[in-house]
C-alpha cells in the first residue's frame, strides 16, 4: 500500500512538472493592409515584408497578411478579414494600414468597387451589384473600427498605421495624409483606445531629411509603390514607432535598435 501510495504521489509530481515547465505559447504579429505592406511584383516591396529583420522572431511569429490593390472595404468583402480574425488568439498583435485605395467613390464598377465614405461617422451607402446581392458601405473608420473590436474580442492587441507617404512634394515639404485617411486613422485609434503610429509622418520627416532625388530613389516607377530598400526604411518607422510606445507590450519583441 505504501509503494502504491508512493508511485501515485510520484506520478503527480511528475505530471505537475511537466505542466508547470510548459512554455508559453509564441505570440503572432498579423499585418493587414495593401500593396504599399506587401508587394510581390519584382523590384518592389512592402514594408510588412521588411519588419521581421527587427524583431526576435524566436519570441514573436510574423504573418503578414496585406493584398495588393485592397482596401479596408475589400478587404472584408474577399474574406480576407475573416480568414485573419479566424487564426487570432489571445496574446496576439494585429497592425493595420489602409488608405491608398479607398479614395474612390463607392460602387459596383472596377474603379469604385474598393472606394468606401470618407470620414469616421456611422454614415452608409447601400448599393446592389449586378447578379443582385447587396452591400452596405461604410466610413473609412467604420472599417478600421471592426479589425479593432474584433481583434480586441480574440484577446489580440491592435495597432493603427497610418499609411506611408507617397513621392509628393509642395513648397519643399513631403504631402502629408494628415487631413483625410491619416487623421481619421488617428481619430479611431484615439477613441478605440489602441496604439497608434504616425507612420505618415515618421517617413515623410526622413524623406525630408534626405531630399527629393535620393527619395525619388525608393520609388521605381510610381510615387506610392517602394523598392525594397524604400520598404526597409518604412519598416524602420514602425519599428521606431512600437519602440516609443512605452506601453505597448510589442516593443519587447523588438530587436535591439543599432
Amino acid at each position: 500500500m505504501f509503494k502504491f501510495r508512493l508511485l501515485l504521489a510520484l506520478g503527480f509530481l511528475l505530471s505537475l512538472s511537466a505542466f508547470l515547465s510548459k512554455p508559453a505559447p509564441v505570440p503572432t504579429l498579423y499585418i493587414i493592409g495593401d500593396s504599399t505592406v506587401r508587394n510581390t511584383t519584382p523590384g518592389y516591396q512592402g514594408w510588412g515584408t521588411a519588419l521581421p529583420a527587427y524583431f526576435d522572431t524566436t519570441r514573436v511569429h510574423i504573418v503578414n497578411n496585406a493584398m495588393a490593390g485592397r482596401s479596408t472595404r475589400t478587404f472584408i468583402s474577399e474574406g480576407r478579414w475573416d480568414k485573419t480574425i479566424a487564426a487570432i488568439r489571445l496574446g496576439d498583435f494585429l497592425i493595420m494600414q489602409f488608405g491608398h485605395n479607398e479614395g474612390s467613390v463607392p460602387d459596383t464598377t472596377k474603379a469604385g468597387r474598393r472606394g468606401v465614405l470618407r470620414g469616421t461617422g456611422p454614415e452608409t451607402k447601400s448599393l446592389v451589384w449586378p447578379d443582385g446581392h447587396p452591400e452596405t458601405v461604410n466610413t473609412y473608420g467604420w472599417y478600421l473600427r471592426k479589425f479593432i473590436r474584433e481583434a480586441k474580442a480574440k484577446g489580440a492587441t491592435p495597432i493603427v498605421c497610418s499609411m506611408i507617404p507617397r513621392n509628393e512634394w509642395k513648397d519643399g515639404k513631403v504631402v502629408r495624409a494628415d487631413q483625410d485617411f491619416g487623421k481619421w486613422a488617428a481619430e479611431v485609434a484615439q477613441q478605440e483606445g489602441v496604439a497608434f503610429i504616425n507612420l505618415n509622418d515618421r517617413t515623410a520627416r526622413k524623406y525630408e531629411k534626405l531630399g527629393p532625388e535620393e527619395t525619388k530613389k525608393f520609388f521605381p516607377t510610381d510615387h506610392t509603390h517602394t523598392s525594397p530598400a524604400g520598404a526597409q526604411l518604412n519598416a524602420e518607422s514602425v519599428a521606431d514607432g512600437i519602440r516609443a510606445d512605452k506601453k505597448l507590450a510589442l516593443r519587447k519583441y523588438l530587436r535591439p535598435a543599432s
